[in-house]
């Protein structure tokens, strides 16, 4: 049995590492090469005037310069947003909603309550002084219901009955109803 493990153990570690093997050239072409190559971005050149569908006129080298320098122009115009510290226009910081000088014994009663228990704790009479055993009701067999019932043993039962001398009747009953006439 030991040998048996032993042996499935060994044949399923040499499944484990030819399964590793065999993953580890795949992994290694997804992986790129050290310097990968930047994609090329691909800009529109922006366009003032939409051209016509129907006119498919190549634009000459002082159109296309003046589309370029009015698009220049145009986004130099744009206006340019000031930065504003939004950090100087607080008026105050946040206000702490803890209370700090908030104390426990001068607001709650708790410890009152505490101490006067522990005044009259030794005022009070200990279980000890106060239980009496004529007191204690002590009634036996109470749980008594809830105890299973024994069930019979029908076989053992059977076989007493095929032993006894008295118990012919009962055997011969016995035997018409196990015997198959069938």
């Amino acid at each position: 049995m030991r040998d048996f493990q032993f042996w499935l153990y060994v044949i399923i570690g040499a499944i484990y590492l030819l399964g590793r093997l065999r993953k580890k050239p795949e992994q290694q072409q997804d992986i790129p090469s050290g310097n990968p190559e930047k994609p090329a971005r691909q800009f529109e050149l922006p366009t003032a005037k939409p051209a016509p569908a129907r006119e498919a006129k190549p634009l000459t080298f002082e159109e296309l310069l003046k589309e370029i320098t009015e698009s220049k122009t145009s986004s130099q115009e744009k206006p340019i947003q000031e930065y504003v510290d939004y950090d100087d226009v607080l008026e105050e910081e946040e206000k702490d909603l803890e209370d700090v000088e908030y104390s426990y014994r001068k607001q709650d009663n708790i410890y009152e309550v505490y101490d006067e228990a522990k005044r009259q704790a030794f005022n009070r009479p200990s279980l000890e002084e106060t239980m009496k055993i004529e007191d204690t009701v002590v009634k036996y067999e109470k749980f008594k219901m809830f105890e299973q019932q024994q069930s019979r043993d029908l076989v053992q039962q059977y076989l007493a009955d095929f032993k006894d001398p008295d118990g012919l009747k009962k055997a011969v009953v016995m035997s018409e109803i196990l015997q198959r006439k069938f």
